[in-house]
């Protein structure tokens, strides 16, 4: 599945284009390298993303094509939040 709607359907990011623009503006990471909205995730994966001042990393559980509120949370796994150094 394509990183930016991982992010959308996760529900980590509301919206695609928003995905999109933050892995464009190299605020997100796919194992410790600058990713493209493109990119094919795979299952295990780390994903780093810098919202303002956090970064929150996530590990990739599963794929869904569609989900519910309640269940998106069961696409990912959460590693860390630290808050970014200014």
């Amino acid at each position: 599945m394509r990183l930016d709607k991982f992010l959308k359907v996760s529900r980590l990011i509301k919206r695609r284009t928003l995905a999109h623009d933050a892995a464009e503006g190299e605020k997100i990471m796919v194992n410790d390298k600058i990713a493209k909205p493109s990119k094919d995730l795979q299952i295990g994966d780390i994903i780093t993303i810098e919202f303002g001042n956090k970064i929150v990393k996530i590990k990739v559980r599963s794929f869904e094509v569609s989900t519910k509120k309640e269940d998106a949370s069961n696409m990912y796994e959460f590693v860390s939040e630290e808050k970014k150094e200014i």
